[in-house]
């Protein structure tokens, strides 16, 4: 049942008292008590309502919020609800007529989505439902003058704190158990995030909550840095109220202008925001990345897919990998050569964040100089915005090309009969036909591996990327697409690519109604999994670069966006070939098996399946009067 037909099948807000939201698209999926109560007793003669003087989240927020419920109210009888029935034949949920239609017969009716740009300014329109005026706000004060008070955490008694995070977290777990889980997670690490409506993740020993990436367990936090696109400064800033966290240096470095993120430092001194402007065409600042720094001067990097606000932890499938505790290096001893991890972690790391050329990551390089990454055993793969010269015998350091030397160094033959396996939540223009990018540069840096350099084949190339109904038939519905910004625009250009593509398939991992915003990359076969690859980097030029042919004296690489990832490799973590997958590969009982964050008995489209795009949310959203054409 859809819950947003009507008023009454709408779900109560988790948030309660406490909302927050302004967009009318929260008021259309969620019902809220408190101010329908209101709302039914009507305004006086000046057009106001009278609010309660001590109601929980203020009373110029409800007032705003009011007058947009009031409003969406009206268009609700202007504008009924698309039509959206359940298949009794096949369970899937199907949209009417009135969305676009995506088959290679049918031309896609455009409105404002004919350029590139206009992916990513969906994408921020979209990201409009998550903001809030002031990041204070989102506390629960009874008055301004205790808003004031319950951001600072002297004054936050743990009972109010507890009674906030169980109407803010929708998946709360206990406090103190995060580095027991961590350990048990060795030699991987990797971890999904909770999917709020799949309870059979939320006790899972590889799934987590941000909560959790918090905990005091893993160490005394003394700073913390994060690197992201969308930042929900109000959003964060919560979680680190919950984990009595505030009052602690935070540097927040970003690459979407969202509502209160750019002068929080005049509200809260202690938090610095520093927008990463990226001057390439169509490039962004896409990397998810954490840095926390510990009072013994040990440190932990966490490399993820999760943007930081709401509904990227909520019902979404994100990736997280999380280093071990780092430990200072011992003084007097030179930092060149000492306490480098055996995947040369720490000097890719710096060369990364020397990329961005900020004053304000000078001090953080510099405690990373002296951080001990010995323990580190995946190597780091980024992209980073301009254009890329070989470095001597090591080649190009980002994009593709780097994943392509790391291939050749250290995975073990592969069959060119096994697939490369790309799963990513969006797809760039991709060149009229497959051997333009996909067969060409992507598949050529790929299918690297140890062999002897010969005549080898271009290995078969599968695409998991969500189809329509995947989309119609998840958890959120029709709004699950919410994090897949593909183009109709661009799929139009590239009809080819439905012969690559491949449903979103996750029943193993409890995920299946849950829209994938993680992106991997891999190869595996029945006898295991050669290497493994979590990033932030869609399928796209932008993210992976592409070669200049042009210059025929040196390899010439472009690329727009930022972004990073980790690679895993068996020999390099286990000694071995290939990482166990299942049961029947694991010769070894003390070696864990890797799990995938999909099924891997994968299924290809059917010939009446479409790929998700954009459009579809849009046009819902177009109908209902929740977004201007």
């Amino acid at each position: 049942m859809d819950k947003r037909k009507n008023a009454q099948q709408k779900a109560p807000c988790r948030y309660g008292k406490l909302c927050f939201r302004l967009n009318p698209v929260h008021f259309d999926e969620y019902s809220h008590a408190h101010l329908d109560e209101i709302l039914s007793k009507g305004c006086d003669e000046n057009g106001e309502y009278s609010i309660p003087d001590d109601i929980i989240a203020g009373r110029e927020k409800i007032a705003e919020q009011l007058k947009v419920l009031s409003e969406q109210k009206k268009l609700e009888t202007k504008n009924p609800p698309a039509k959206v029935q359940k298949c009794n034949d096949d369970e899937k949920l199907k949209v009417d007529q009135s969305l676009p239609s995506t088959s290679s017969n049918t031309s896609i009716t455009q409105s404002n989505l004919q350029k590139k740009q206009d992916m990513k300014d969906f994408f921020k329109e979209r990201a409009e439902k998550f903001k809030t005026k002031d990041p204070k706000e989102m506390q629960a004060p009874e008055s301004t003058k205790k808003a004031q008070q319950i951001n600072e955490k002297k004054t936050m008694s743990d009972e109010t704190l507890e009674k906030l995070m169980e109407q803010y977290v929708p998946v709360r777990l206990p406090r103190g158990r995060m580095a027991e889980k961590l350990r048990k997670a060795a030699p991987y690490n990797m971890f999904l995030t909770t999917v709020t409506s799949s309870p059979q993740t939320h006790h899972e020993p590889l799934s987590i909550t941000f909560q959790e990436l918090l905990d005091p367990s893993l160490g005394d936090l003394e700073s913390s840095v994060q690197f992201n696109f969308v930042v929900d400064i109000g959003w964060l800033l919560a979680h680190y109220t919950f984990a009595k966290l505030r009052h602690l240096p935070l540097t927040i470095f970003y690459g979407s202008d969202e509502e209160g993120i750019a002068d929080i430092n005049k509200k809260i001194p202690n938090v610095t925001s520093i927008k990463v402007n990226v001057t390439t065409p169509f490039g962004l600042h896409h990397t998810k990345m954490m840095l926390f720094f510990y009072q013994d001067k040990s440190m932990r990097v966490v490399v993820s897919t999760a943007n930081l606000y709401d509904d990227d932890w909520n019902n979404r499938v994100q990736g997280l990998w999380i280093s071990d505790r780092l430990p200072p290096l011992a003084e007097g001893i030179p930092h060149s050569n000492n306490g480098e991890s055996v995947t040369g972690f720490r000097e890719d790391f710096i060369r990364y964040l020397m990329t961005y050329n900020l004053p304000k990551l000078q001090p953080i390089i510099a405690q990373i100089r002296s951080t001990d990454f010995s323990s580190v055993n995946v190597f780091f793969v980024a992209s980073a915005p301009g254009t890329h010269q070989e470095l001597g015998n090591k080649g190009i350091q980002f994009g593709h090309l780097r994943v392509a030397r790391l291939l050749s160094e250290n995975s073990a033959p592969i069959d060119d009969k096994c697939p490369i396996m790309i799963q990513a939540s969006s797809i760039g223009n991709l060149g009229p036909n497959p051997q333009s990018y996909l067969l060409g540069e992507i598949a050529n840096s790929f299918k690297k591996d140890s062999a002897p350099v010969g005549i080898r084949r271009v290995p078969p190339v599968k695409v998991v990327y969500p189809s329509l109904n995947n989309v119609l038939d998840s958890h959120d519905g029709i709004m699950g697409g919410g994090c897949l910004p593909f183009a109709s625009s661009s799929y139009e250009k590239e009809l080819w690519l439905k012969d690559y593509l491949y449903q979103w398939r996750a029943f193993s991992r409890h995920r299946n109604k849950a829209m994938p915003h993680i992106k991997s990359y891999c190869r595996y076969s029945d006898r295991g999994l050669y290497w493994f690859l979590l990033t932030s980097a869609n399928i796209s030029k932008s993210a992976w670069g592409t070669i200049n042919k042009s210059n025929k004296i040196s390899t010439s690489f472009r690329i727009n966006s930022y972004e990073a990832g980790v690679l895993f490799f068996p020999r390099v973590i286990i000694n071995k070939d290939r990482f166990p997958m299942n049961e029947a590969q694991q010769k070894d009982d003390n070696i864990p098996l890797f799990k995938l964050p999909y099924d891997s008995n994968i299924l290809q489209y059917s010939v009446d399946d479409v790929p998700y795009t954009a459009d579809y949310l849009k046009s819902y959203l177009i109908q209902r009067g929740l977004m201007t054409k």
